[in-house]
This record gives C-alpha cells, sequence and structure tokens, in this order.
C-alpha cells in the first residue's frame, strides 16, 4: 500500500486518473478514531425501534420518566424494557436515578447534541 505522501504526488501530478483532469484534493481523515467510535455507539444504541420510541418518550416529557410508565407504552416483558434502557444508559443517551422500588430516566442532552452536531456537519457539506 502506497503511503500518504506517495499517493498525493501521484494525485498532485495528474497520474491517479486516467483521465486528463485529476482528481479532487487527497481526501484526509476529519474524525479522530475515538470520536467515530463514540458516535458508532450511538447510533447502534437507537439503531431499534423500541429504543428510537423509548428516547422520543424521554424528550418529550421534561425531568425524569418513571420506568413503569415507559413499560405502560410497550407491549414487552419487563425484562426487554431494562435491556433496551440499559443499552441507551451504556451508550450515554439516558441517565437514571433510582427512588425506592421505581428507576426515574431522562434524557442525557449532550448526548443527543453530540449526534445533532454531526449529523448538521454532514448536511452543511452535503
Amino acid at each position: 500500500m502506497a503511503s500518504n505522501s506517495v499517493l498525493a504526488e501521484t494525485i498532485e501530478t495528474g497520474e491517479c486518473c486516467a483521465t486528463t483532469v485529476c482528481c479532487a484534493p487527497f481526501p484526509v481523515l476529519g474524525m479522530a478514531v475515538e470520536s467515530a467510535e463514540n458516535l458508532a455507539q450511538l447510533f447502534k444504541a437507537i439503531s431499534s425501534p423500541v429504543r428510537v420510541q423509548m428516547l422520543d418518550i424521554l424528550s418529550r416529557h421534561a425531568g425524569e420518566v418513571c420506568v413503569c410508565d415507559i413499560e405502560s407504552q410497550f407491549a414487552l416483558s419487563q425484562p426487554t424494557i431494562s435491556h433496551h434502557l440499559g443499552v441507551l444508559r451504556k451508550a450515554g443517551l439516558v441517565q437514571s436515578e433510582q427512588r425506592g422500588l421505581w428507576a426515574f430516566y431522562y434524557v442525557r442532552p449532550a448526548a443527543l447534541e453530540q449526534v445533532r452536531g454531526w449529523l448538521a456537519g454532514l448536511a452543511a457539506e452535503g
């Protein structure tokens, strides 16, 4: 595999394409690996329709929502609901607070803003 400098020189001299007009400038990564992994984890967490609906519920209700109220919206078992909320929590999209027997969940706006900002950047570049 050629090094970046060799590829850049090939592009600059026009020897990279079969046409007389050369490619655009050599592409470079604009995102660090850690940032890409973080965003990928967020997108994996919201890849389930149930988790998207859970985020919708939580984002539309200011403050915190009791897990019992979340459970009442789905025809799923309690362990399945807990699994989905756990995935969202592990990804950092939601947090919970234990109050007696019940857990109250709420959205972490900073995590949603990270996804929103990245998508807005893509839209601005396109």
